[in-house]
């Protein structure tokens, strides 16, 4: 008893890391290389950026464009590329300096201005006719910088401008995860193995396994156990940061099969403007496409449950912004499958950087 009590003035002592602490923590996970190479070697990120910029060269040659969170530089480039005239990229953290000595390399330094600082701090000489950014995070909105490229928006883009990805969509659905099922076994299987009876470990396995952190994953097809539903759709000309405080939606599956539903799977797709292609071009991170590095959001069940084809999974999700840091994401799910009554469960990204401190 006295350990919970321990546990809870711990969890009240857990002060909310002050704003600067935050912004330096997430700004510095960045300054590493390993995340850019992630980045760039991410072939379907990466390339579905080039397609999206050079197919919109008739917007953006002889523009002037501000990238959002520039990093290496790249999306800026790819800009230059596509004709642009000028190209303002803004990055918080010290891959800044790399950026100027890659855009030195490409001879592009009269026409791309790197600007160290937040997009919020900084000081354009000029507004902007396109804003470019790969804002993305896990389950679309964990450390994203969606709020800056709303703020580079209202302050630097002129009315009529063009905003690269323009949409945002949300998608859910009911998955099987057979490894963590065989993990759960596995309590089962010592005794035969060694001569001790350890099932009842499993109790305790699930609940350490199955718990509430958001578990970033590769879904495989074969496990999604329905088509996906789409639950939010953010517009991003028009969305708001204060409706950022609150993504939800209504979702229903309808299951494919018999299995146990052990899991959500949550993924994004952002989608981007082709003016003379019937078929906008879209960047999914749905487990059905190439994979990747945002792979997908897992969320555990507490109790697999058991459905049959065509089985009704249905609720409402929200996501939400952490009290501990504006930056982690929140996922609530209110969710009934089939005849079993409505449960509900609320997840969050475990935080490292503030356990660390803590």
């Amino acid at each position: 008893y006295s350990n919970i009590v321990e546990k809870m003035s711990h969890v009240v002592k857990k002060r909310k890391l002050d704003k600067t602490r935050q912004d330096r923590l997430y700004f510095d996970s960045y300054t590493d290389v390993t995340i850019h190479e992630e980045m760039i070697a991410d072939h379907v990120r990466t390339n579905t950026y080039r397609m999206a910029i050079l197919r919109n060269s008739e917007s953006i040659r002889g523009k002037v464009v501000l990238d959002v969170g520039a990093g290496t530089g790249v999306l800026s480039i790819f800009c230059i590329q596509a004709g642009a005239k000028k190209v303002y990229a803004v990055e918080a953290c010290s891959i800044a300096e790399q950026a100027v000595k890659i855009v030195k390399q490409n001879n592009m330094e009269d026409k791309i201005e790197v600007i160290r600082g937040t997009v919020e701090t900084v000081d354009l000489p000029e507004t902007v006719e396109v804003i470019v950014s790969e804002w993305m995070g896990y389950a679309l909105l964990h450390e994203s910088m969606l709020n800056s490229v709303l703020y580079a928006r209202d302050k630097w883009l002129k009315p009529g401008g063009m905003i690269l990805p323009s949409k945002a969509e949300l998608y859910i659905a009911p998955i099987s995860d057979p490894v963590v099922e065989d993990r759960l076994h596995f309590w089962y299987t010592v005794k035969d193995q060694y001569g001790v009876d350890m099932s009842c470990m499993s109790d305790f396995a699930r609940r350490c396994i199955m718990n509430s952190d958001i578990t970033v994953n590769s879904v495989t097809v074969e496990d999604v156990l329905s088509h996906p539903a789409r639950f939010a759709e953010l517009d991003l000309y028009s969305v708001t940061v204060e409706e950022l405080r609150l993504v939800k939606g209504k979702f229903r599956c309808e299951s494919f099969g018999s299995a146990a539903v052990n899991a959500f799977c949550v993924y994004f797709t952002v989608t981007f403007p082709c003016p003379d292609k019937p078929q906008a071009l879209v960047l999914s991170t749905s487990p059905f496409k190439p994979e990747t590095h945002w792979k997908q959001a897992v969320l555990y069940l507490d109790t697999p449950v058991d459905v049959v084809q065509d089985t009704v999974v249905s609720g409402e999700i929200s996501m939400f912004p952490s009290e501990e840091s504006a930056r982690h994401i929140c996922v609530h799910v209110d969710y009934t499958i089939g005849e079993q009554k409505r449960q509900s469960k609320t997840f969050s990204i475990p935080d490292w950087s503030s356990e660390a401190q803590s």
